[in-house]
C-alpha cells in the first residue's frame, strides 16, 4: 500500500502564509506527479498545482505568483508554500501521488486525507 500524511493547514490572516507538506510512504518503487487539489463548499475541485518529474511545475492561475510547490525526491514528498493568502483560498487541500509500487506494476494515483485551510478576513 501507499499513504499520503499531509500536514500544515490552519487558519490564517488574509495576507498570510502557511506550508502544506505531504509525505509518501509505503511500497513505492518510483513517483511521477505529485500536487495538490482544493475543494471549498458549494465548489468544484481545483487543481492548484503539480510537480512532475519530466515537465516541471504547473499552477492554477489563481495561486501563480502566491504559492510554489517543492519536492524532495529523497523523502517522497511535496510541499506547497502558500504565501498572500486570501479568503477565497479557503478549502480542503488533498495531495496526491501518481506512483509504481514495483517496476512491473501500473501507475495509480494515491491520496492524502486532505487538510483544511481557513484565511479568515
Amino acid at each position: 500500500q501507499v499513504q499520503l500524511v499531509e500536514s500544515g493547514g490552519g487558519l490564517v490572516q488574509t495576507g498570510g502564509s502557511l506550508r502544506l507538506s505531504c509525505a509518501a510512504s509505503g511500497s513505492i518503487f518510483r513517483i511521477n506527479a505529485m500536487g495538490w487539489y482544493r475543494q471549498a463548499p458549494g465548489k468544484q475541485r481545483e487543481l492548484v498545482a503539480t510537480t512532475t518529474i519530466s515537465s516541471g511545475t504547473n499552477y492554477a492561475d489563481s495561486v501563480k505568483g502566491r504559492f510554489t510547490i517543492s519536492r524532495d525526491n529523497a523523502k517522497n514528498t511535496v510541499y506547497l508554500q502558500m504565501n498572500s493568502l486570501k479568503p477565497e483560498d479557503t478549502a480542503v487541500y488533498d495531495c496526491f501521488a501518481n506512483a509504481l509500487r514495483t517496476p512491473w506494476g501500473t501507475w495509480n494515483d494515491y491520496w492524502g486525507q486532505g487538510t483544511q485551510v481557513t484565511v479568515s478576513s
